[in-house]
């Protein structure tokens, strides 16, 4: 075999992994962000001050935020379930010390900082989980992309074949519900229908990029005859097309349909598309061609997978877009994100509940062909995962309480209550040092420039694997390859972050 047909079949033939264990995994990069905020606040404990140095700031977010995350995917992951216990642990002990060693003079009883906290007021106009889930969205991507042609990344995280549920199956769920969280739709207040084809025609023109840079992979990939995962989305497609058509749809649907009622268009798509599916020949068409023996004649025989799961991520997009409008709802404090809190636990429950009724009702989780259970299934996870950031923000929150004065970037900013404000004529404010502290944040430096912290990995992904024999690399090798991978592409967003340049024109 040809290195390249070693390399296909090194990520062909794949079943997945269970859900448990994909859950486990999720809780690491919320654990990763309460683990950098409690270091941030323990050091301006001991200071009197936050970190200032963009040297060391760069290397605190990378080793807590990005490393930990490299290790559990390939050499730590036989241990995946122990993690989150481990960076619990460490979370716990560090809240301890926090706690145990603020200043005499602001040490009141705990129940008084729990009805504090309680009160407290919060930006309504920021909400971090939203960027922080959008960014580790990119940067476990990245990792994946890269990393699934090393031994050491497990063959149950990579993409299943036909079914089953895999990390990155469920990376590109993700992908599409981030992107639905901060459309124009979402973040447009008014709905007049003049406003709904205002932003149909934003999107025409704003998805030209996401089609530029799918013929220039498509070119690219043929050119060079890179390995490809053709039952992935065909032989032409590539997930930027999918994204293009997706926001293009979804952009259509929602000028004609009012986008409060989102999720009944997505939950009407998907159940219709599994009807088809479980009713008609579709199924096998995708599965095996027109021809019943994996042809691959034609535009749409060659495209099959990708250009029919656009369906499945439609409905995703939609049903993410009703998530989106639900958390951008005005809420001030403590009080309400709590609420929110268990409305996003109750919907995961939900969720999961319909996910074990589609399967035994229709048919297992696939992303070749994007059916209900694995709408339903991208869903849950994507929630719980928000979930998980919320609740990080709130503890983050809470532990601020207790050490006055310091701060911690891309987590909520308190402000002054309402009605103290209107009595003396101003609008609330935050209180502390977060804007100048984001200028110093690895996340806020990748949500700056998403699109392009995703197009340098690709392309950096590309060159790792045309110059170095991937699939007998060694476990120390791997490890060195993967942190030089991600820390140059992080340097380089965090450079262009601290010149505030922002690579978008469109």
């Amino acid at each position: 075999m040809s290195q390249k047909q070693l390399k296909e079949a090194f990520i062909s033939n794949l079943n997945g992994t269970s859900l448990l264990e994909i859950s486990a995994g999720l809780s690491l990069a919320p654990l990763c962000l309460l683990c950098r905020g409690l270091l941030l606040i323990l050091c301006y404990l001991h200071h009197g001050k936050p970190i200032s140095s963009r040297k060391y700031s760069l290397l605190l977010d990378f080793l807590v935020l990005v490393s930990p995350l490299l290790f559990s995917c390939t050499v730590l992951s036989p241990i995946i379930f122990f993690m989150p216990v481990i960076l619990a642990a460490f979370c716990a002990g560090i809240f301890s010390k926090i706690y145990s060693q603020r200043k005499r003079e602001a040490r009141v009883p705990l129940g008084q900082i729990v009805k504090e906290f309680q009160k407290t007021y919060l930006d309504p106009e920021y909400i971090p989980a939203i960027t922080v889930f959008r960014v580790y969205v990119n940067v476990l991507t990245s990792i994946s992309i890269l990393a699934v042609d090393f031994p050491q990344y497990p063959r149950r995280y990579a993409k299943a074949e036909t079914y089953g549920t895999g990390v990155m199956d469920l990376g590109v769920g993700a992908f599409i519900f981030g992107n639905a969280l901060v459309c124009p739709e979402v973040r447009q207040k008014s709905s007049v229908t003049q406003t709904r084809f205002s932003n149909l025609a934003r999107t025409v023109f704003s998805v030209w990029p996401l089609i530029s840079l799918g013929v220039g992979r498509l070119l690219s990939v043929k050119s060079i005859e890179y390995h490809e995962h053709t039952s992935e989305y065909g032989v032409h497609w590539n997930f930027f097309f999918t994204l293009a058509f997706v926001r293009l749809a979804a952009s259509l649907l929602l000028a004609i349909f009012p986008k409060h009622k989102a999720w009944l268009v997505a939950l009407a798509l998907a159940v219709v598309y599994q009807l088809i599916l479980s009713t008609t020949s579709l199924k096998m068409f995708i599965l095996h061609g027109s021809d019943g023996r994996d042809s691959r004649l034609g535009f749409l025989d060659a495209n099959r997978e990708g250009l029919l799961s656009l369906f499945g991520y439609l409905a995703i997009y939609l049903a993410s877009v009703q998530v989106g409008l639900w958390l951008l709802q005005r809420r001030d404090s403590v009080r309400g994100w709590a609420g929110a809190l268990r409305g996003l636990a109750l919907a995961v429950l939900v969720l999961f509940v319909s996910l074990q009724l589609c399967q035994a009702c229709t048919e297992p989780v696939s992303r070749r062909m994007a059916n209900l259970p694995f709408c339903t299934w991208v869903l849950a996870h994507c929630l719980l995962l928000l979930g998980f950031f919320v609740l990080t923000d709130l503890t983050l929150v809470f532990t601020k309480l207790l050490v006055k004065g310091s701060s911690v970037p891309c987590c909520w900013r308190v402000v002054q209550p309402p009605d103290s404000c209107k009595k003396h004529g101003r609008e609330a404010v935050p209180v502390g040092r977060e804007d100048k502290l984001s200028q110093l944040c690895l996340i806020s430096a990748i949500n700056k420039n998403q699109l392009l912290f995703f197009l340098l990995a690709n392309v950096m992904t590309g060159a790792v694997n045309i110059l170095i024999d991937t699939i007998h690399s060694r476990a120390a090798f791997t490890l060195c390859i993967l942190h030089l991978y991600m820390f140059l592409n992080c340097l380089v967003m965090y450079i262009l972050h601290a010149k505030n340049i922002v690579l978008k024109f469109w």
